[in-house]
This record gives structure tokens, C-alpha cells and sequence, in this order.
């Protein structure tokens, strides 16, 4: 049976009134939130020393430069290339007895000013080996699965993998920018065991961007993830350690649950909202620093810095390794292409929208590569069972 959505428009009209009957205390909320931003009352080395000191349940960004700093966009350069990846993948079906799975990566050059040119490109490739299928540790041991979440991640160290092949093979005469989408950090890794974090982080991502750093050596190369309509608050968390009254913030010990909060006054207010209202089409945002514990603990050179950058009706944030963080060069480069490219793409990167177009897998395309497996395995006259769940959901029946 199909979804009523008779039965959920009521639902739908009670959401929306509770939104619009918080929208009164989120504004109250972010006007604090800006007039603590701006505060000249805070003392940043010694904001920086409570942070560092705070045990709080929430992550709280590193401050590079201050807080409400306010970067203008640079003049764009004449000649230059973005070039960029993305990728779709088609997991385990726990159904079939085939066991594979499928990363389908887009790969896209652009190059404009005096000799303008664009190659796009994808490039499927089937996992099946045993040895593709699972990650394992090293001198044996239980072995961990590559599907969900761990196929996800593998799929992000496949699109940085395209992207630094790209990057090798451009000229070093055009300054260039390699972008991802999403994040440049693998969330979640750290409820995995470390060999997994070894596999996918120390000989995937990190390697991959060690190859990007170098490729600096003879070009101008910057490389950046973008993430658009962000949901992150590590700036906004940033103030809530700012007002809060105790010289070494514990939320656990001083406020448990039900206690009235002074940090409370910043409640519902998230980073975007902060840089919607400070920043002017094309300005940037200061620089920080993410608090994620597995870019502090493995990412070395290649810790992830950001920063807010407003595009006409949104806020993306852009994340770069430290080695273009601390490049005014390449920092400078980042800021313009992903503005110019953001411009020529109506609100998101052109070069990445071009990247999806080439790695997205349909729904079409899915149950197509099934059928393509099936039939493969006919001709080859061995069996092709399934589950009787997934025949029953691909035959009509009363």
C-alpha cells in the first residue's frame, strides 16, 4: 500500500505550527549568539586556554584568528582549473547470493580562461574478492565487513583517489582546485577497530592527500571539501563555553539533566545561522580548526581547517587540510574558485554537480546491474538464489 498522505497532512500542519511558534525564541537566541560574537569583552587566549581545559558533550572548534573576522573575495585569476570527484556505490545485498558491491566514481576537469576545456568521466568498478569484501586484521582474527557505513568511507578514499589522479596529470603553469563533496573527515571510524582506521585512513584518504601536498612541490594546487546547508555547530559551541560561568566547563558534573543552563540562551542557533546573518555575499568567514578527535589524533599535515562562506541565500562550509590552511596563496585560491564555481552552478559548485551527474547510480541502474548479475550467472549455468523476501518484493501477488 502507498504512503496517505491524507493521514500525514495533519501531522505535517502540527509540525509546521511548532516551528513557527519557536521562530520568535530561535531569533531572540541568535541575536545573542551574534552580540557574543562580537563582543569586545572576550579575551581570546584566554577563551582559547577554556576551551582547551572544558569537558563538554558537544564539539567545539580550535580558533586560528578570532571569532567575527570578516574576509573579503579575492580577485579571480584569468586562467585556471577546478577539477573534482564524486561517487555512488551500490552495497551488499544481504538478499543475493552474490556477494559484491559496486563504487561508481565522476570525475570531472574543467579548465577556463585563455584555452578553455572540460573532460567528464566515470568510472565503475565491482568488488567481489573475498579479500575486497572484509577488511582484516593483520596475523587473522574476526574480520570487518566492507558494507554501510565502512563501504561509505571506502567509497570517500575512491573519490580522493580519482581526485589526486586528476591533480597529477594537470599542468603546473594553471593554478588549480581539487574539490570534494561532503567532508574531508571519516566520522565514525573511531567505533571501528584500528586496523580498519589503518586500511581506510592511514593507507586510503591520507595517503591519497600526501599525494595531493606533494603534488605542491611544481603547481599551485588547493584542495577543498564543500558542504552545503551546513548542520554543524562548532563555532556556535565555541560561545556556549564563552558564557558559561565556570572557569573550567564540565557539563556533566555542573549541569546535569534538568538544570537550567546559562548556555541555553544559544539553543536551537547553528553555525550556518551565525554566518548568514555576519557575511556578505562572497565574504568568508575566520579560519578554525575541527575538534574531531580522529583528525587530531591521525591527520598530522593534514588536519582539517574550515571555514564559512556565504553564496547569495546560503552558508556552505569549506574544509581544508592544514597545508592550504596555512598557505595565503592557496587559501586566497580556494576562496574565489569555490565563490566563482558556486556562481557558475546557481548555489553549488558547478564541477561537482557535474561529478554527481557522472557517478550517480538510479534506481533503474541498481535493479539493472541485478539483473545483469542474474543473467550473467545463468549463462554460466550456476545457481542464482535469493532470499524469498526479495523475490516476494519483485513479484505481484494477491
Amino acid at each position: 500500500m502507498s504512503l496517505d498522505l491524507s493521514k500525514v497532512a495533519g501531522q505535517v500542519f502540527a509540525m509546521i505550527a511548532g516551528l513557527r511558534d519557536g521562530r520568535a525564541e530561535h531569533d531572540k537566541h541568535l541575536r545573542f549568539a551574534l552580540d557574543t560574537l562580537g563582543g569586545a569583552a572576550i579575551d581570546l587566549a584566554a577563551l582559547k586556554k577554556k576551551i582547551k581545559l572544558a569537558r563538554t558533550s558537544w564539539l567545539v572548534a580550535d580558533i586560528v584568528e578570532g571569532l567575527d573576522r570578516r574576509y573579503p573575495l579575492p580577485p579571480l585569476l584569468p586562467d585556471f582549473t577546478v577539477i573534482a570527484a564524486d561517487g555512488s556505490h551500490i552495497d551488499v545485498d544481504r538478499h543475493q547470493s552474490t556477494r559484491c558491491y559496486l563504487i561508481n566514481t565522476g570525475s570531472v576537469f574543467l579548465r577556463y580562461g585563455s584555452r578553455p576545456d572540460a573532460v567528464l568521466s566515470s568510472a565503475p568498478r565491482l568488488y567481489s574478492d573475498d579479500k575486497e569484501l572484509a577488511i582484516s586484521p593483520p596475523g587473522g582474527g574476526r574480520e570487518q565487513p566492507v558494507e554501510g557505513n565502512i563501504l561509505g568511507a571506502k567509497r570517500s578514499v575512491e573519490e580522493c583517489r580519482a581526485l589526486a589522479g586528476l591533480a597529477a596529470d594537470l599542468p603546473p603553469e594553471t593554478p588549480a582546485l581539487a574539490l570534494l563533496d561532503g567532508t574531508l573527515i571519516l566520522w565514525g571510524l573511531e567505533a571501528y577497530p584500528d586496523f580498519v582506521t589503518d586500511v581506510l585512513l592511514h593507507d586510503g584518504l591520507l595517503k591519497c592527500l600526501d599525494t595531493l601536498k606533494r603534488l605542491n612541490n611544481d603547481r599551485r594546487l588547493a584542495l577543498a571539501s564543500y558542504i552545503s546547508f551546513p548542520r554543524s555547530t562548532d563555532v556556535l559551541n565555541v560561545l556556549r563555553v564563552a558564557v558559561c560561568p565556570n572557569d573550567i566547563p564540565d557539563c556533566d558534573k555542573q549541569c546535569p539533566p534538568g538544570k537550567e543552563r546559562d548556555c541555553d540562551t544559544l539553543a536551537g542557533v547553528r553555525d550556518r545561522d551565525l554566518f548568514m546573518s555576519l557575511l556578505a555575499p562572497g565574504e568568508r568567514s575566520a579560519l578554525f580548526i575541527s575538534p574531531s578527535k580522529i583528525v587530531a589524533e591521525h591527520y598530522g599535515e593534514h588536519r582539517v581547517y574550515f571555514f564559512y562562506l556565504r553564496i547569495d541565500d546560503e552558508v556552505a562550509r569549506i574544509e581544508i587540510p592544514q597545508w592550504v590552511a596555512e598557505n595565503k596563496e592557496l587559501l586566497e585560491l580556494t576562496h574565489s574558485l569555490v565563490y566563482d564555481q558556486s556562481q557558475r552552478g546557481r548555489g553549488y559548485p558547478v564541477a561537482l554537480s557535474e561529478a554527481h551527474e557522472q557517478a550517480v547510480v538510479t534506481g533503474a541502474d541498481r535493479e539493472n546491474f541485478r539483473q545483469l548479475v542474474e543473467s550473467t550467472l545463468i549463462e554460466a549455468h550456476l545457481p542464482a538464489p535469493a532470499s524469498g523476501k526479495s523475490a516476494s518484493k519483485r513479484t505481484r501477488w494477491v
